[in-house]
């Protein structure tokens, strides 16, 4: 049975993590000695049953749940297969996901694309021809109130996004709870992450919202619509592809979520305006500074 309990960040980043970011020492405008965080970056080579499949850039966390949400969001994972095993070799910086029945995995390699995706992003051809059959949950909806709310639980929670900017977050919510908080250098690697997390765990899509730092690109989209969640959120902005894909496949795409501020370009009937926008305040100015950086560097 698909577990259906909701826990408000059942996982949630860990900025402290020694393994996740450096001090670095540098200067500042006016010529000041300072010393800053910076993110980590290490490969991760990853293998489906006996063949490699892709190394990857990442900060190194919940390498199982990434392998996992990669496979899944390029289709060489299907719903029903069966994982038998997960190894991962740390000081080989390798991952082997092993399945009960074959996997055909070699034509889908030929039909790789680059996207706009940061950090070799890749999708398949064949997943925009699967959004034809794809079916968003029509009766799913997003109250204002709840969007407030989660923008608010997001953006002050503990993160390497606050700490040391250069990383994107993604977040899996229910209502106006954050329930699982991914990050990673790049923004798919985040959003794989939550796939794999709810492919374990047999989390229903139906009911739940997505919430990403970084831009509403064609592959963002995409990638949530393989997830068949409905809703899709950003505090940052568009690009008119993946408005576009967005319209197509029925999801509900808002971004520039900041305070009391946003604009839904797609699956707008899904939007309930519950909250008193008199009694609601504007964005602290801390994380708007913040936000804006890490967006000029997405």
């Amino acid at each position: 049975m698909p577990d259906t309990t909701t826990r408000e960040f059942e996982i949630r980043p860990t900025p402290d993590d020694p393994r996740l970011s450096v001090d670095v020492e540098g200067i500042d405008h006016e010529g000041r000695t300072i010393t800053t965080a910076v993110v980590t970056e290490r490969p991760l080579t990853l293998f489906l049953n006996a063949r490699e499949i892709v190394t990857m850039m990442t900060i190194g966390d919940h390498p199982d749940l990434l392998a996992v949400g990669y496979l899944l969001n390029q289709n060489m994972l299907k719903s029903d297969d069966e994982i038998t095993a997960i190894d991962y070799e740390p000081d080989i910086e390798t991952i082997v996901v092993r399945t009960r029945r074959q996997t055909d995995y070699e034509e889908k390699l030929k039909k790789k694309v680059q996207t706009s995706g940061c950090a070799q992003g890749t999708v398949f051809g064949d997943l925009m021809e699967e959004l034809d059959k794809i079916e968003l949950a029509p009766g799913a909806r997003l109250k204002t109130s709840w969007l407030y709310t989660l923008t608010k639980k997001i953006n002050t929670e503990p993160s390497l996004y606050l700490k040391a900017g250069a990383i994107h977050g993604c977040v899996l919510c229910e209502g106006d709870k954050p329930l699982v908080y991914m990050e990673d250098v790049g923004r798919h690697n985040a959003v794989d992450k939550i796939a794999g997390y709810m492919f374990t765990k047999g989390i229903l899509p139906e009911n739940k919202i997505f919430y990403t730092t970084g831009r509403l690109t064609s592959e963002m989209v995409i990638k949530t619509v393989k997830m068949r969640i409905p809703i899709l959120v950003s505090r940052s902005g568009f690009t008119a592809w993946g408005v576009e894909l967005a319209r197509k496949a029925g999801l509900t795409l808002i971004g520039r979520a900041r305070g009391k501020r946003f604009v839904a370009l797609s699956g707008a009937e899904r939007i309930v305006f519950d909250a008193d926008l008199a009694q609601m305040g504007d964005e602290d100015r801390k994380h708007a500074r913040k936000g804006s950086v890490v967006e000029a560097a997405d």
